[in-house]
């Protein structure tokens, strides 16, 4: 078995790009997909609709989380529901609050009672974790996911945060925690370390698995290769 192998933490590919979804589908150790409408405007999709169609046609057997993009709770419920027919392998994403900072609880609450998988997105506080989880429908399954790499951003440390958000999932035992916009690899054994349950990894991060157990001699020895061969390259003289 590889180190890979023996994570218990779920990786799930973060893009929009749909070659880049598909060589990730071909990975055994992808267990989903998430995009958001971010990650979609970069990859220059213009269909939202079509281009979802088109992803869950390719990939039916593996969660896949699509986001609502309006900002009122009512448009919000009714992309959900028809968001959420797509497929029973589909999750909707639902922000946390609104660009006016208003909570989006009571429409978690009442999408879960519904029976729509969410996908609570965007959290960084604790306190967001607690308010949505509370919410949930202990029956449904569901998501909440915690951007730990925007917390490290700020400079705090994410782990202490996904540690404490980890305990309080246990109240909803079909509520997965996903440590969101990890900036490194060592983040997926953060995530594992602490028992979240999913880290979402982008495509750039994901290629560098290759390096996971590699000898740090050896890795040592090659970088030194790439500045002799750069330094030759560009024909530096002193």
């Amino acid at each position: 078995m590889t180190l890979i192998d023996k994570l218990n933490v779920k990786i799930f590919a973060d893009g929009a790009d749909k070659a880049g979804m598909l060589e990730m589908y071909a990975k055994r150790y992808i267990k989903g997909f998430t995009t958001n409408p971010t990650l979609m405007r970069k990859a220059g999709i213009a269909d939202y609709k079509a281009f979802a169609k088109e992803i869950l046609q390719a990939i039916p057997d593996r969660p896949i989380s699509f986001e609502v993009f309006s900002d009122e709770f009512p448009e919000m419920e009714r992309q959900a529901m028809e968001i959420s027919g797509w497929g029973d392998n589909v999750y909707v994403k639902i922000p946390v609050t609104n660009t006016r900072r208003h909570p989006c609880y009571e429409l978690v609450r009442k999408l879960t009672k519904r029976g729509v998988k969410v996908n609570v997105t965007a959290l960084m506080a604790l306190e967001q974790v607690r308010d949505v989880v509370a919410v949930l429908d202990s029956e449904i399954p569901s998501y909440v996911s915690v951007f730990a790499g925007r917390v490290a951003d700020t400079g705090r440390d994410p782990v202490p945060l996904m540690a404490a958000a980890v305990e309080l999932l246990k109240a909803r035992p079909k509520a997965e925690l996903i440590w969101a916009s990890p900036r490194e690899l060592l983040n997926i054994f953060q995530a594992d370390t602490i028992g979240c349950h999913i880290i979402t990894v982008t495509n750039d991060t994901l290629k560098k698995l290759a390096l996971v157990g590699r000898d740090l001699h050896d890795y040592s020895l090659d970088t030194v290769k790439m500045f002799y061969e750069d330094a030759k390259g560009a024909g530096f003289v002193l």
